[in-house]
């Protein structure tokens, strides 16, 4: 990405230290130093609580039905005895906002000012990361489901009609669990450049592979700019599949 438009994403997606703390925040934290780390795009923040060399991450949200952090609890308290995701410490809700707050994993954001300087290294992460997800996470026993059909429905519940080529999924060509929202920010990386988990798993759920594929390709775009994709899915370890590979992104912007 280059350094102007690196800097726009940033002022879009991070918070000033302006930013005002709602008090179920405050409570929330406690006696800890609060600091705002992540705004998303339906008015949600993210701090980051630090107390005696503690990290927690207390996300804050307007209840919508685009996303819930309900489900989010729900998914990573199951994925987490087979792959590296935050560790719920609690959730709740009122009758405007939700939150969630969890303990801190190991390693950076993969677009962490270090990664965005190193985005080879990253977008390699990535790939790995991903596969290392939907190896470990047991397909058989997921209760979650993200496939079209699940997904159009979805849509059409917050009042967004899918064009009719995108309600009916190519043949798959391998089921997993997937992340449900492989977009770069949530692969976290190691200080020696290999991934070390994954977060924002509110959509996690069985769908074919490459609707998570397609997403990271995607995000590689939007987070160092054009020409990462073959990278991404050789770390991955899969040949290009175009068709595929639009179809989800297409889907992905439709929805």
């Amino acid at each position: 990405m280059v350094d102007d438009e690196y800097a726009a994403w940033v002022r879009t997606f991070t918070p000033g230290p302006e930013t005002a703390v709602p008090d179920r925040v405050a409570r929330l934290a406690g006696g800890a130093t609060l600091e705002p780390v992540w705004r998303n795009g339906i008015g949600g923040l993210t701090f980051r609580a630090t107390e005696a060399g503690s990290i927690r991450y207390i996300k804050y949200a307007p209840r919508t039905l685009e996303s819930s952090m309900g489900a989010e609890a729900e998914r990573m308290r199951w994925a987490a005895p087979f792959t590296p995701v935050p560790r719920v410490l609690s959730h709740g809700c009122d009758d405007e906002h939700e939150w969630l707050v969890t303990a801190a994993l190991h390693g950076r954001s993969a677009v962490d000012p270090l990664w965005v300087e190193r985005p080879g290294d990253a977008v390699r992460a990535i790939g790995a990361g991903l596969r290392a997800l939907h190896d470990a996470l047991p397909v058989d026993t997921c209760p979650f489901d993200w496939g079209v059909e699940a997904r159009v429905a979805t849509a059409a519940a917050r009042g967004i009609e899918v064009p009719p080529s995108l309600r009916t999924a190519p043949t798959a060509d391998r089921l997993v669990v997937c992340h449900g929202d492989a977009c770069a920010p949530n692969t976290l990386i190691g200080d020696d450049g290999s991934w070390s988990g994954h977060v924002d798993l509110g959509a996690l759920g069985v769908a074919d592979r490459w609707a998570d594929i397609a997403v990271a390709a995607m995000s590689t775009v939007w987070n160092y700019g054009p020409g990462w994709t073959d990278e991404l899915l050789a770390a991955y370890g899969v040949e290009p599949d175009p068709a595929r590979l639009e179809f989800y992104r297409d889907l992905w912007n439709a929805t």
